[in-house]
């Protein structure tokens, strides 16, 4: 098959950083267009809205939207109206039921819709999946904190409604748990602390079981400095099971078991791609459904106000 067309949406730090480079190592991409309100791609057509792009470049087959969540929906629709499959960065929206509006479109047209999840396709997550389905995991700890000055300097809308706030990094670690575990899980309590002068969180607890009583607990937080932390402990009757650095390194009992160069975003595209030939599309909603449990079950506790 020749290269699928493709455009991007929402030019921004997580683009150049990850989108662009792993569709210019992709052969089955060709990039001809992106739409932003500020940035630009070298090489391509640009333009300042997803009208203006569709309206003007009707060979494109693909589109990946990396705007904020609150304002994905919106561009997706034009997308798939369009007839063009979609590339949703996470979390896919605002919503659930706007997710799976998008989804019942996608189907009714014939198109590929692709909820993607980055952390799922970190090295050693795989590795992990298999090691939990063989032995029987007594408990469970998501330790997620890291500096938001640092990976969102300056970025307001992550701190409106409908941004996600501390969940936005939180919402990989759910990405990563929902994909490992062997049954699903289902939030039993939650505290969500708000910044004074913000309308998202900035920090979670949140605790979780199964229909066999699993103990699994879960801390999110923006506000640690100095060493990050990204870390999947389980207690199984197999030994300590330790998924570290966003799922980069699995150590059991201490010793590193696995642990490869990162291909998060290369991997998402050569799903992406594989999904379009099939016509087939993956939107699992399971990590957003537990965000969304959490600001409905979780209690909210006002902290000082937060300032960039």
């Amino acid at each position: 098959m020749s290269p699928i067309n493709l455009a991007i949406v929402g030019v921004g730090k997580i683009v150049r950083d990850q989108h662009l480079p792993a569709v210019a190592k992709n052969g089955d991409y060709r990039l001809i267009a992106a739409a932003s309100r500020h940035g630009t791609v070298d090489g391509i057509d640009n333009f300042t809205s997803i009208d203006a792009m569709l309206a003007t470049v009707p060979a494109i087959e693909a589109v990946s939207l990396c705007m904020p969540p609150q304002y994905r929906y919106e561009a997706a629709e034009k997308a798939l109206s369009a007839g063009k499959h979609v590339f949703l960065e996470k979390p896919p929206g605002a919503t659930l039921s706007e997710v799976a509006d998008l989804e019942s479109l996608a189907a009714a047209r014939g198109l590929t819709l692709f909820a993607s999840w980055h952390s799922r396709y970190a090295p050693a997550v795989e590795a992990a999946k298999a090691f939990l389905a063989g032995t029987t995991i007594r408990s469970m700890r998501v330790i997620w904190k890291e500096d938001v000055r640092h990976w969102h300097p300056n970025q307001e809308w992550i701190w409106q409604a409908g941004g996600l706030g501390v969940f936005d990094p939180g919402i990989n670690a759910l990405s990563i748990v929902t994909h490992i575990l062997p049954r699903p899980v289902f939030l039993t309590a939650a505290t969500l602390e708000f910044p004074e002068n913000r309308d998202a969180p900035i920090a979670a607890t949140m605790t979780f079981t199964d229909a066999r009583g699993l103990d699994l607990a879960a801390e999110f937080d923006w506000r640690q400095t100095g060493k990050q932390s990204w870390d999947i402990v389980a207690e199984t009757d197999a030994g300590e099971m330790v998924l570290s650095e966003g799922g980069a390194k699995l150590s059991i009992d201490g010793k590193l078991v696995h642990e490869e160069p990162e291909q998060e975003y290369p991997m998402l595209y050569k799903h992406f791609a594989e999904l379009v030939k099939a016509g087939k599309s993956d939107v699992d909603l399971a990590p957003l459904r537990h965000v969304a449990d959490a600001f409905m079950l979780g209690r909210r506790k006002f902290v000082e106000a937060f300032y960039d």
